[in-house]
This record gives C-alpha cells, structure tokens and sequence, in this order.
C-alpha cells in the first residue's frame, strides 16, 4: 500500500487550494446583501468543500427556505467567480510534492467537484495546476464524487498500463470514490475536516498531517 504511486490524482479545494477564504468573503457578501448575519472564518471554514449550497445553509440557517435558493446560489457563485483569487492559496508544502511528482514523472491530476466553469478559472492563477496531466470537474460527466466515475475517468485518461493510483482528499466521498475506484484512499488532515470527525470510518488507507509528510511516505 506505501509503495510509490505511479499516478496520484487530488481534491482541490481543501486539499490543493485553501479556497475557504474566498468562499466565506462570497458568502458574507451575500448575507450583507440581505441584512443578515456574518460567519466567521471558524464557522465557515469546514463547509468551504461543501459548495454553495452548504455555505448558504450556514449562512441562512431556517430562514433559508423563506428565499429564493436558486437565486441565491447564482449570486454567490457570481461574485465567488469574480474574487475567485483574492485570499485563496496552496496548502503548505503542495508546490514541493507537485515539483517532486514533476521531477520523478509521476503524472498527477485533479478530479474535484466544483464546477468546471470555476475550476478552470482559479487553476489560471496556479501555473502549476494549470498544467497538470488532467483536470476533472463536478460536471464534467454524468456522475461525481462520492460515485467512482471521475475517478475512474482521470485515470483512464492518464493511460497507464498498470495504475497504482492514489487519491488524495479531506471530505468522506473522497475516500468513498478512492475506495470504489479501487485506488489507494489518502485523506489529509489539514483539510476542512471538522476535529470532532473520526476519519478512521471513512477506511481510508493512508492518513496525512500534510504534504510533506505524504511526500515522506511516497
């Protein structure tokens, strides 16, 4: 199982990209828009990979079924595209392991369920991630994660005679469709995981603190 991938395939928000502080000023936005109640980053920052639907349930509360969700929804996600780079970054030590796979040829993609319309715009300002061997989206084929299709799909895509492919993420239907897809589950700590969690369930087969320390293990 600790053997050294021959591919290796991410998660990107929470995993890559700590894209929370930009989604909570998307969210924030919207609630000043109605008069309502800010968040925090320490309340927003684990539902950052639960899309908008997630933040506006966190934002809304009960009061959510008293509005329009689908306009909402588009609001946020409008001005989420417009400041889609203001606060968002790598996670420490991402850039070394992505050189490192680089340097070794092991080739690595994203599969992730954001849009494609977003995931392409935020990877522009990543070089890096812009050019890795395949991206995957949310709506880029009929089903996503936690269902093994996307995963399967990269993999495919990656042309590798005999894949030992691992899939990194925070999120359970991370470690769902990594599991499904018969690969290597990897679940990084450092993620949006709220620390009353047992990750343990999810049967994941490798557990990271960081980057570095999945780089150490490689």
């Amino acid at each position: 199982m600790t053997t050294t991938p021959n591919a290796m395939l991410f998660d990107l928000d929470g995993t890559l990209l700590d894209t929370a502080p930009d989604l909570g000023n998307a969210l924030n936005h919207i609630l000043r828009l109605y008069k309502m109640p800010t968040v925090t980053y320490q309340q927003y920052r684990n539902i950052a990979s639960d899309g908008a639907k997630g933040l506006l349930e966190l934002g809304f509360g009960e009061e959510l079924k008293e509005y329009d969700f689908t306009k909402l929804r588009q609001q946020l996600l409008d001005y989420y595209e417009q400041n889609i780079c203001v606060d968002t970054c790598y996670f420490e030590g991402i850039e070394t392991l992505l050189s490192n796979l680089n340097k070794q040829n092991i080739p690595w993609g994203i599969v992730t369920n954001k849009p494609e319309f977003l995931t392409l715009k935020l990877v522009k300002y990543f070089p890096l991630l812009e050019n890795c061997a395949v991206i995957i989206s949310g709506d880029s084929l009929p089903n996503r994660k936690p269902h093994p299709e996307p995963l399967l799909h990269a993999q495919k895509l990656l042309n590798i005679a005999t894949p030992n492919t691992w899939y990194i993420g925070d999120a359970e239907r991370d470690i769902q469709a990594a599991n499904s897809a018969n690969m290597v589950s990897v679940v990084t700590l450092n993620g949006y995981i709220d620390k009353s969690i047992d990750v343990d369930m999810w049967n994941p087969d490798i557990k990271v603190s960081s980057a570095r320390e999945l780089l150490s293990i490689m």
